[in-house]
């Protein structure tokens, strides 16, 4: 285990104290709530995982690799970031996967294409967010995430 992730345990766990002395009632409410909606998004997680190791086991990274290699990287780059555009996946688990790309040979620039896409545009969630937000507030911040996450993969391919 890294450092930063010993430094979020240690002051979680200082917070969770803190919080038990001054309100005992508010945080088992709290650890309570937690735990039930932590119980609602097992099923999604594991399904997800399951999802993933499927289509790993289908088209293993090298294979995917290869294919990818085989565009030019402007094609390749665009392929991922629409591909990452449309799925959802939680980042905990889009991070291990991208990198197992990476691993087996996939450009950095398409990689990050489909990893910042992945996190910052929605289209699975475009139904909900046109609801809460409204369609022009929808549009921009999608077609924005989608143009800087374009850029960030451009960025990226030339620092790495």
């Amino acid at each position: 285990m890294d450092i930063f992730t010993m430094v979020i345990w240690v002051l979680t766990l200082a917070f969770l104290v803190i919080s038990f002395i001054k309100d005992k009632e508010k945080t088992k409410k709290a650890l309570k709530m937690a735990l039930g909606m932590g119980k609602g998004m097992v099923i999604s997680i594991i399904s997800i995982i399951l999802a993933i190791g499927l289509v790993l086991t289908l088209l293993p990274p090298e294979q995917i690799a290869e294919f990818v290699s085989r565009q030019s990287v402007l094609l390749a780059t665009t392929i991922a970031a629409l591909f990452g555009a449309i799925t959802l996946v939680p980042a905990f688990i889009a991070f291990p996967f991208v990198g197992t790309l990476v691993d087996a040979g996939v450009s950095v620039v398409p990689a990050v294409a489909f990893l910042t896409t992945l996190t910052m545009v929605g289209m699975v969630t475009f139904p909900l967010e046109k609801r809460e937000f409204g369609l022009k507030f929808t549009l921009v911040r999608n077609g924005l995430s989608f143009v800087f996450a374009i850029i960030i993969a451009l960025v990226m391919g030339v620092m790495v």
